[in-house]
């Protein structure tokens, strides 16, 4: 009965997973749960087959160990898998939804990620957790000191100023506990911003390790930390069919409530990969305000910010940027900057 598997939904966790297994024909061959030991050995025991997996934190790891066992690997979307779930949700209907949808012929597909790929966006992933830990300690110095009546400017020279303070023994506002405790938290300052330097650097080296990179950031508004996610984020670029396809995955175009042949465009999601999205629309609100300062090299973009709000107009310039990169990636070409007529 094992050997008439051709298709198989795997529903991965921590600890146990759960199989669906089916024939050519559809008929359910095994339903079983499998312990994390037990996994690779059961697909070594079968024929080369079709397997389905949600993509999540460990898919990737899970589908390289299965390709290299023969068997063709595919990762879906977990909201498309949703759609073919039957009523109660539980592993071994999840199983089921993922055997069902991998079938599917207009299913669309997670490329897998390699090693490599994945440690990149590790760094990315990181350096937004040290980021955020910087805010929250700068932000914890300034509420505690304000409680005392020491208060300073908005900005990275107003913490040194505070630092100055916390460190001036001198200074009879700050009892000896409280300074303890803000002493401990300068500590924390200081590993944070010499982590976040050291993570940079190495995000700054990945961009200009591989030749794809030092393309991306010749266009206007990619720089080392957009080109490094670009290249690790976008493992198959020729999985999106145009770069309008790759900017809709990352979320740059309108929603659409179009009906009856009317089209309705609103404004752009939520969906999408938010942190390329993100740096893709601070890219181009620096390219806008270069062309604030020199508008001749930019002339579509001039026309498009009389006619509409800056912020509009970066989406609409990180729309157009996302498409020449996927240009770029696919095509093999270097940015060529537009003539002016």
């Amino acid at each position: 009965m094992m050997s008439n598997i051709t298709t198989i939904g795997l529903d991965i966790a921590k600890s146990v997973f759960q199989v669906h297994a089916v024939d050519s024909a559809g008929e359910i061959v095994v339903r079983r749960k499998l312990t994390r030991g037990r996994v690779l050995a059961f697909f070594e025991s079968l024929p080369r087959c079709l397997v389905g997996i949600e993509a999540c934190s460990s898919s990737h790891y899970w589908a390289r160990e299965l390709i290299a066992r023969g068997h063709d690997v595919r990762l879906l979307p977990a909201q498309y898998v949703k759609l073919y779930l039957k009523r109660q949700k539980n592993d071994a209907a999840d199983a089921e939804a993922i055997c069902e949808a991998v079938t599917r012929p207009t299913m669309r597909f997670v490329p897998v990620k390699s090693p490599e790929q994945q440690s990149v966006m590790m760094l990315h992933r990181v350096r937004l957790m040290l980021n955020r830990q910087r805010t929250q300690i700068s932000n914890a110095l300034r509420s505690h000191l304000s409680e005392f009546g020491v208060v300073a400017p908005i900005g990275r020279n107003g913490i040194e100023q505070l630092l100055v303070v916390i460190n001036d023994e001198n200074d009879a506002r700050i009892p000896a506990d409280a300074r303890l405790c803000l002493r401990m938290l300068e500590a924390q300052l200081r590993v944070v911003k010499q982590q976040i330097l050291e993570n940079d650097r190495r995000v700054r080296a990945s961009a200009r390790e591989s030749e794809l990179g030092r393309r991306l950031m010749e266009v206007p508004g990619v720089g080392p930390l957009l080109a490094s996610a670009f290249v690790a984020t976008v493992a198959d670029p020729h999985a999106f069919r145009s770069g309008r396809c790759l900017s809709a995955w990352i979320g740059l175009v309108p929603k659409q409530n179009s009906s009856g042949g009317k089209e309705r465009l609103g404004s752009i999601s939520k969906a999408g990969n938010r942190y390329l999205r993100q740096m893709l629309v601070v890219g181009a609100m620096a390219v806008i305000r270069f062309a604030e300062r020199n508008g001749t090299r930019r002339p579509w973009l001039v026309q498009l910010m009389a006619r509409r709000t800056t912020k509009v107009a970066a989406v609409a310039l990180a729309n157009k940027t996302a498409r020449m990169v996927w240009a770029l990636m696919t095509g093999g070409e270097r940015y060529r900057e537009p003539t002016v007529t």
